[in-house]
């Protein structure tokens, strides 16, 4: 292509942006925010200590605050819960490091903005029931915090999903998403090979959440019990998941949890940076296996045995993509099964299959046709945070994904710069849950995918874990090659 027909039609494509975007925040052409100086650490942010506060330390909650205690320059300065158990058990926590005590503030559902009003902090961590996290996430960036990491997934409704993003550019602060799989060791190996053309041009992708979760959704914290007033009805912090995940399953029908798998799948393909998803259709089956783990574990004649549950045991999603690629995501926890995530990673050269660590290159395999222990070539592709910070995740949560993710945060919080998982990432794989449940309800229709970045996917590049350490294929991003 000529250098003036390139000009040309970058020319025409930022123009048309900006009446797109016309009336957003200044962040509104194509180019991504970089939040301001710290607040408190302007002398010297790289260096100074960050003031991190917790909204949420529940068993998940307690999890991050674990991984952040093991991080250095690092001030736990507050924590924010209604149950005083959990906070108990966080306190001992940071006690147990030797570390100050934070101020705690509780008392009320309200309690966070309390909070957020009086405190001084760097960073926020917010893991608490599914329903919280954007009215929590909105009210601490428009408390002027700089940088806010939200748990999975991050919103549950299309509005929700519009409220993360024009919060994030109202204000200019930094939202992420901390979805912890796109850590892991070897979906991080897999996105070098994708970068590095190991398996061509991408076509398709499949992913899911495949996770018995009968126990979690009646469960009273110790064991299977239906005792009065345990799963399905609020109760002591003791109930954990069981308070609201379970109420889920009765009110909705769609892929609940799709992030865990889209979350990787989306920085293989791009999305929101080159490419974007454009359309869905879904589809559920019947609802049957919550149903029968009560007969069997509480009997036919328990008061919930006849609870008529809304989401269908195996909900089956399917996307289709800007640049062409369609990816299949499944959502599967009622019925009994090993744990999966199921992914595949198809192109015009090989494939890697997650189920099986099987993996296969044309001409690079070591037989035609057979299949290659994919271990071998995830070492050989390890990203460079695991080589770098592998031995100081050992045991962190998750198999150390959760330090890794952490880390990589709070590194973005230090060095003022954007967040590799940002607001338009929560937004996009979030929605596949109400866009989900759309096209459920209407018997598959296709429903067509909000472009959350109003028109600045064209242009904005990959940023998470793009390190430089493996070579960029040419043929990655076409998009990009018109300028």
């Amino acid at each position: 292509m000529d250098n003036s027909r390139r000009d040309f039609l970058k020319k025409t494509v930022i123009s048309g942006m900006g009446v797109v975007g016309a009336g957003i925040a200044g962040n509104a052409m194509g180019i991504d925010p970089v939040p301001g100086p710290v607040p408190g650490n302007t002398d010297n942010p790289k260096t100074a200590t960050l003031k991190a506060g917790f909204i949420g330390v529940g068993s998940r909650g307690r999890s991050h605050l674990n991984d952040t205690l093991a991080l250095s320059g690092i001030e736990v300065a507050s924590i924010c819960d209604i149950s005083e158990q959990s906070l108990q058990a966080a306190l001992k926590l940071i006690n147990d490091r030797g570390r100050n005590k934070p101020v705690v503030y509780t008392g009320s559902e309200m309690a966070f903005k309390d909070m957020l009003a009086k405190e001084k902090l760097d960073a926020v961590i917010i893991a608490t029931p599914w329903e919280w996290h954007v009215p929590m996430s909105v009210a601490t960036m428009r408390a002027g915090v700089p940088y806010t990491a939200v748990e999975v997934s991050a919103a549950n409704t299309l509005e929700e999903c519009w409220d993360l993003v024009n919060a994030h550019e109202e204000t200019g602060q930094q939202l992420m998403i901390l979805e912890n799989v796109c850590y892991r060791r070897d979906v991080m190996a897999v996105l070098n090979m994708v970068r590095t053309g190991l398996f061509g041009e991408l076509i398709h992708c499949r992913c899911g959440y495949e996770h018995d979760l009968r126990a979690v959704k009646f469960n009273n914290g110790e064991k299977y019990s239906y005792e009065a007033g345990d799963a399905l009805k609020m109760g002591k912090e003791a109930y954990a998941e069981a308070q609201w995940r379970g109420l889920h399953s009765i009110r909705r029908n769609g892929d609940l949890y799709p992030t865990h798998g889209i979350g990787p799948v989306a920085n293989y393909l791009d999305i929101n940076r080159g490419n974007r998803f454009l359309t869905l259709s879904a589809m559920a089956t019947k609802s049957r296996g919550l149903n029968a783990f009560i007969r069997d574990n509480g009997g036919k004649d328990h008061p919930y045995a006849e609870i008529d549950f809304n989401l269908g045991d195996i909900v089956t999603t399917m996307v289709k993509c800007a640049n062409g690629e369609t990816i299949i995501v499944t959502h599967d926890t009622n019925l009994p099964r090993p744990y999966s995530l199921g992914f595949r990673v198809e192109g015009t050269r090989g494939l890697w299959y997650n189920d099986g660590n099987t993996l296969y290159v044309e001409g690079k395999s070591k037989n035609p046709h057979q299949w290659d222990d994919s271990a071998e070539w995830i070492k050989r592709y390890d990203h460079k945070l695991w080589r770098e910070h592998g031995q100081a995740a050992e045991g962190g949560g998750h198999g150390g994904m959760d330090y890794i993710m952490l880390y990589d945060f709070f590194n973005a919080v230090k060095n003022r710069t954007i967040v590799p998982l940002d607001a338009y990432d929560a937004a996009a794989w979030s929605a596949i849950s109400a866009l989900s449940e759309m096209s459920v309800a209407r018997g598959g229709a296709l429903v067509d995918f909000p472009d959350f970045t109003r028109g600045k996917w064209i242009l904005r590049k990959p940023v998470f874990a793009n390190d430089g350490q493996f070579p960029v294929a040419p043929e990655r991003n076409r998009v990009n090659e018109l300028f």
